[in-house]
């Protein structure tokens, strides 16, 4: 009985337990049962809703850029990107003749192709396939998506630049976002990783102003992931528009002079002396932008990749050479107790005492103005010794040489200033040869092709040094709203005398009319202006080109130099460009619009052969 007894007391609390168990299980359940469909019903129905829906982004246009003349240099175009929405077959058969059929037009291998398609199953999410492929490519690709499910082509925009090299060094250009610029940017501006980017340039420094908001198509997909209908189309905001101060025509002459120029690299640069607004800038060798955004099913050649981003208009240091006797020429007139009607005899060579110094030609006897404009260096040797260096070195320093212009560019070099002064201070010796170099702008004075244009546009207003800039305004394509940018600003007014600068105008006119600088000589046309030839110990000379001009009777509207590297002589090397950049401003020779009763073919003529000069 009593074994009995133990027994019926074992099995009832075997009882007990399990109902016990029974009972915290259920209430488990339930209490599952309540945080699924009560407490988290919200985000369980969101997981759901995924389940039957695919998002695909679509990357908003950039912001325009445009030249003060409303050409669109920086523009976008269509672009289509080729996704599988993952919630089809997960067949390995299905997948793989997927792939055979899709690789031939996306440029990739099936291998390639395969284990996206994989990814986008495993994981049930919208797969790129292949990004920015052009309009032709995608025809093959519109009929493949109708025989396999989850293939789905979407538009978007590409940017693309229809002109080619055309400021290439100021405009930048674009490449793919690192994974570390992407965790900087991602938060504040929505980007996506692998998203491009302004790399350099405009494209960099206005990045977040350039930069639209990107849109995406909310898709409603089967189990088989096709798609049934579109939830929701997101409209992309493009990004803002940049205008610039530019001038089309005269940035197109300079691009195309210095190309065809005699060794295809230099700059020029070109600016309003009325404001300092930037008229042109550019560089040779330039590249084109188009090649980091091309179509993904374009064949580009590897070589094409491999750029020169050296904008040698503010960043390349050369003498200035015999643009530099502006300077000498003003310090000269300052000192108000020279006779310009002197004449010093040029016989090619000046005796120095310690050394001889040449000249690049014989010019006989000249006076200031002849001086000037046949570039004579035995005028200037002797006008110099006569004046002292500490007398050019502070003109030089009242236009601001071997300092920044100050234009809002990365990278610009200062250049340097060459005068007695700083030898002073490092307490080393000024020789008789220093202040001959420094008379014709050689020795360690050093200018960019901007400082350049920056002096030229000095000398045309009359002492006001301005800081170049090249952005006018942003316009928002959200709210029309515009956004005023550029501004005159002088930094410094060379104080001369009115009579200085009368002097210097007439001698600059009498260089264009009857000396080296008659390249530039343009009917119709004020021109002032002068050569350079810079020399250069590590092969043929550098040659500069200065000039300002305007209306006659009107103050100059535009300054500019042009600087061939290696080019031998400023007037058969840089005069040319410098020429075609002022008849593109003021509409002259084959610039001219076409009168309708003539034919265009009247227009096409070369420029008149002039004498090639030795020299400057």
């Amino acid at each position: 009985m009593g074994s009995m007894s133990a027994t019926k007391i074992i099995f009832s609390w075997r009882l007990k337990t399990m109902m016990v168990l029974a009972g915290i299980a259920g209430a488990v359940i339930a209490l599952r049962l309540v945080d699924i469909q009560v407490l988290r019903h919200a985000n369980y129905s969101k997981m759901a809703e995924r389940n039957r829906t695919q998002i695909i982004y679509q990357t908003a246009p950039r912001g325009r850029v445009f030249t003060a003349d409303g050409v669109e240099i920086a523009s976008n175009a269509p672009a289509f990107s080729l996704y599988y929405l993952g919630a089809g077959s997960k067949e390995p058969l299905y997948l793989h003749r997927l792939a055979t059929d899709l690789a031939p037009y996306l440029h990739l291998s099936q291998e390639e192709l395969l284990k996206k398609l994989e990814a986008s199953v495993t994981y049930g999410k919208a797969v790129p396939l292949a990004e920015n492929l052009s309009a032709k490519g995608t025809v093959a690709l519109q009929e493949l998506q109708l025989y396999y499910p989850g293939v789905y082509l979407v538009e978007e925009t590409k940017r693309i630049y229809p002109y080619g090299i055309l400021a290439s060094h100021l405009l930048g250009y674009l490449g793919s976002m690192t994974e570390q610029e992407w965790r900087k940017r991602e938060a504040q501006l929505g980007y996506r990783l692998n998203a491009k980017i302004g790399k350099n340039g405009i494209e960099k420094k206005f990045e977040k102003e350039l930069k639209g908001r990107d849109g995406g198509i909310y898709l409603e997909v089967d189990y088989r992931g096709r798609v049934k209908s579109i939830i929701e189309d997101k409209k992309w905001s493009a990004g803002s528009d940049l205008y610039l101060t530019l001038n089309f025509d005269v940035q197109k002459a300079a691009e195309e002079g210095l190309k065809n120029s005699l060794t295809g690299k230099g700059a020029a640069v070109a600016l309003d002396p009325r404001t300092g607004a930037v008229l042109a800038m550019a560089s040779a060798p330039a590249y084109n932008p188009n090649q980091f955004v091309s179509y993904s099913d374009e064949e580009i050649p590897n070589k094409s990749k491999k750029i020169n981003e050296y904008n040698l208009a503010i960043q390349g240091v050369y003498p200035p050479a015999s643009t530099f006797k502006i300077i000498t020429g003003a310090a000269i007139l300052e000192e108000g107790n020279i006779d310009l009607n002197r004449k010093i005899n040029c016989t090619g060579k000046y005796d120095s005492g310690p050394r001889v110094f040449r000249c690049w030609g014989i010019h006989g006897p000249v006076d200031f103005f002849d001086g000037m404009s046949n570039s004579c260096d035995v005028y200037f040797y002797a006008l110099a010794s006569q004046i002292g260096p500490a007398a050019i070195e502070r003109i030089e320093r009242m236009f601001m040489f071997g300092r920044q212009t100050g234009i809002d560019l990365p990278g610009e070099k200062a250049g340097n200033l060459y005068g007695p002064t700083r030898r002073a201070r490092n307490k080393t010796y000024w020789f008789v040869g220093d202040t001959l170099n420094l008379a014709i702008g050689q020795g360690e004075l050093l200018v960019t092709p901007l400082k350049l244009a920056q002096f030229a546009a000095a000398i045309a207003s009359r002492g006001n040094v301005y800081r170049p800039y090249y952005v006018e305004k942003l316009v928002s394509n959200q709210t029309g709203k515009t956004e005023q940018i550029g501004k005159t600003e002088v930094l410094q007014h060379a104080d001369l005398q009115s009579e200085t600068y009368d002097m210097l105008f007439k001698a600059l006119k009498h260089t264009v009319d009857n000396g080296t600088a008659r390249r530039v000589k343009i009917e119709g046309l004020e021109v002032y202006g002068k050569t350079g030839t810079a020399q250069n110990p590590h092969g043929d000379d550098h040659g500069w080109f200065l000039a300002f001009a305007g209306l006659p009777g009107k103050e100059p509207s535009i300054a500019l130099a042009v600087f061939i590297e290696f080019g031998k002589g400023g007037s058969s090397a840089a005069g040319p460009v410098a020429r075609e950049m002022l008849e593109a401003y003021f509409k002259k020779g084959k610039y001219a619009p076409v009168p309708k009763e003539r034919n265009s073919a009247d227009y096409a003529e070369l420029l008149p052969e002039e004498e090639n000069y030795v020299g400057d």
